[in-house]
């Protein structure tokens, strides 16, 4: 069990999926910088993130940036959607009748990934929700604007083991305020934050710093 003190960034489980050295310099280092892609995917979560648009639809209540945390797995965030539906089997809801299973839906700016980066943030989010009901939450959708189209996951051991593990690693790195270096790769190209890493100074070879700096500011 975690102290609230020492909770981590739910969503940084996607940003570590990715890349372990972005995480670190984001939410260790404090680093951030803008680039077209992550403009877009601050204004995708805009649209998603109205508290007000709570509704009722077809035995399906959405609820809209919701508040979630777990201090077993030591995280906080908001979720983009929850749906509470209309079930059997479900959770009473304080205000509501009848019961509800939960689900939550996050939104995502291109199309699906091949890695699992995206179906890890999500599985947390039902992790911590099931924490928070004291239920079960056996899938979880995510939902990409580009392609308009949901995927619904299952939220099985194997993606909760996964979860467990790196928000262990996540924790272990924090405490020690450790920022590890990584193998470049092609996704290097659209990080936004590639001039702040410096990508090539990782990758083999001779070139040294000084060599690096004196390039760079002769092409400037």
């Amino acid at each position: 069990m975690y102290n609230e003190e020492d909770y981590l960034q739910l969503s940084g489980i996607q940003h570590f999926s990715f890349c372990r050295r972005q995480w670190a310099l984001i939410h260790i280092e404090k680093q951030w910088a803008e680039n077209p892609l992550t403009a877009e995917g601050q204004i995708v979560h805009s649209r998603a993130h109205d508290a007000s648009a709570t509704e009722l639809r077809n035995g399906v209540l959405t609820v809209r940036a919701l508040p979630i945390h777990s201090a077993v797995l030591g995280v906080s965030g908001e979720c983009d959607a929850v749906e509470f539906i209309q079930s059997e089997d479900g959770i009473s809801l304080h205000g509501r009748e009848g019961l509800w299973t939960v689900r939550p839906v996050e939104y995502k700016r291109g199309r699906a990934k091949v890695g699992d980066c995206d179906r890890l943030q999500v599985a947390a989010q039902a992790m911590c929700l099931e924490e928070m009901f004291s239920c079960r939450i056996d899938s979880a959708c995510l939902f990409y604007y580009e392609t308009r189209r949901r995927e619904t996951i299952a939220v099985g051991s194997e993606l909760r083991e996964q979860v467990e593990k790196m928000l262990t690693e996540m924790h272990k790195l924090y405490q020690d305020g450790y920022t590890p270096k990584v193998k470049p790769s092609k996704g290097c190209a659209n990080c936004s934050l590639a001039e702040t890493c410096l990508p090539d100074l990782m990758k083999p070879g001779d070139r040294s710093v000084a060599d690096y700096i004196k390039e760079h500011m002769e092409s400037v």
